[in-house]
């Protein structure tokens, strides 16, 4: 995969794309999810769901489900959110340039329907050197059955 902090992907229009409208995302999803998930929001650190999870499973959009983190690739950051070396597949998540802030960052999003996670950073550990810095209220945690 090439560096995402580098390269920016353009919204791929899928077939298969879970759309829906902010009332239907309303009616699935809580108010904390919808705003961090839908309207690109942050939660506080170290307050949302799976920040200090260490459990083996995989981590899934809490929007459509798609598989986005493997529990192995996570890793404690000290930031106050689940932070991750990589996706569990490079077509998992898809990435935007996001200029809301003083400087440009790259925006995590879910390739199924275009959830934000998160942002992506360059100081992140090996075997990548990235820290996928995810909002645990925009996944759930499947945890791996024994």
């Amino acid at each position: 995969m090439s560096d995402p902090t580098r390269a920016l992907w353009t919204r791929d229009k899928r077939p298969n794309k879970v759309e829906k409208t902010d009332a239907e995302w309303k009616a699935q999803l809580t108010p904390e999810q919808f705003h961090v998930a839908r309207k690109a929001g942050t939660e506080r650190a170290f307050t949302g769901p799976n920040w200090d999870q260490k459990a083996d499973g995989t981590y899934k959009c809490v929007c459509c489900g798609q598989k986005l983190f493997a529990a192995e690739t996570k890793y404690d950051s000290g930031t106050g959110w689940p932070s991750f070396y990589a996706p569990i597949e490079d077509d998992a998540v898809e990435y935007h340039a996001d200029k809301s802030l003083f400087s440009t960052r790259t925006e995590v999003v879910c390739s199924n329907c275009d959830a934000h996670l998160g942002h992506v950073f360059p100081d992140g550990p090996a075997p990548t050197g990235l820290r996928y810095c995810m909002n645990g209220l925009a996944m759930d945690f499947d945890r791996k059955e024994d």
